[in-house]
């Protein structure tokens, strides 16, 4: 394996490119695994080797990508590559545009682009971080709400494109964006800006956040704690593009939980307590960032009925500590 990697990181851009473009795309995807991120990101840092090397691998797409997904993306998407110092060097070509259509890739010039017809979403982040994606190893919804990769226009052709990949020789694609766990997404908040979360729970992305924390939710609740608990708490998140609100209903008894989105405001069922609170505090909340007495004592989380029950529930689901 060591010798496979040395192909990519001992070698100069054009050697580099080389490889990235011959070699069978095990190998390839296996130096890029094998490459540490300080060695990939100093090697990055040099405009030519980057840019061939992002070059070489985005005109392979085809064969790193699961042909099934592949088939089912539709749409222009440009990606705007940012050194590890945040700068854009537009001599180094820094922007690539590809097109998606039939199950085919194609990288056409940006200038190619008319005013008028701009790209259907623009991803924006580090070649380390593309390099990491296109080896199945990053999960691009990860690193968007991480603030390690930004999204403008369609989101969700965004995290389809991240979710295209497979690692060569096995069986479906190596991450489903789509697929959050808690914890992950833990991990992924520590020492993320509130403004970056209100604006990802204010795009695209936020109905598949929601859905997957609500989905997850009862693998958290501790049934012991919660043995003699019986309640029903709704959600009330705001945040929403429209000015809206998403709601969700969360019963508990009998050790369990079960969860379901409300259809509308006025369908309320009879509950316990209502919840209120942000779609970027609720994340905060769900992933242990944001304490939930801490969450009502300084007025980001708001409850309607009995304090007391919401505040149970809350302490009876077992979420692993990040930090």
């Amino acid at each position: 394996m060591a010798g496979v990697a040395t192909g990519l990181v001992e070698a100069d851009g054009a050697a580099a490119a080389s490889f990235c473009r011959t070699a069978p795309p095990e190998q390839v995807v296996i130096a890029i695994r094998s490459a540490d991120d300080a060695a990939l990101a100093a090697l990055l840092e040099d405009p030519g080797w980057r840019h061939d090397v992002v070059v070489a691998l985005l005109d392979r797409l085809e064969e790193l990508a699961d042909p099934d997904r592949l088939a089912a993306l539709r749409g222009t998407v440009a990606f705007d590559l940012r050194t590890a110092r945040g700068r854009h060097d537009a001599d180094a070509a820094g922007r690539h545009v590809l097109v998606f259509d039939d199950a085919r890739v194609t990288r056409v010039p940006d200038a190619g682009l008319r005013p008028d017809d701009p790209p259907d979403v623009t991803i924006t982040t580090t070649p380390l971080h593309l390099l990491r994606i296109v080896s199945g190893e990053a999960n691009a919804a990860l690193l968007l709400l991480g603030g390690s990769l930004a999204v403008d226009g369609d989101a969700l052709l965004a995290l389809a494109v991240g979710g295209v990949f497979r690692v060569p020789g096995s069986s479906g694609a190596a991450v489903d964006p789509t697929a959050l766990d808690p914890v992950d997404v833990g991990r992924a908040l520590v020492g993320v800006r509130s403004d970056h979360l209100q604006a990802v729970m204010a795009g695209g992305f936020r109905p598949i956040v929601l859905s997957e924390i609500f989905r997850r939710l009862p693998d958290y609740l501790d049934q012991q704690k919660a043995a003699e608990l019986r309640c029903t708490i709704g959600f009330r998140i705001g945040g929403r593009p429209d000015g809206g609100h998403d709601r969700w209903l969360v019963r508990v008894a009998d050790g369990r939980c079960t969860v379901e989105p409300e259809p509308s405001a006025g369908a309320e069922e009879s509950r316990d307590a209502t919840i209120s609170i942000s779609g970027a505090d609720f994340l905060r909340l769900a992933t242990g960032h944001l304490h939930p007495v801490a969450g009502v004592l300084r007025g980001v989380m708001k409850v309607r009925g009995s304090r007391t029950l919401a505040l149970a529930f809350n302490a009876a689901l077992d979420i692993p500590a990040v930090s």
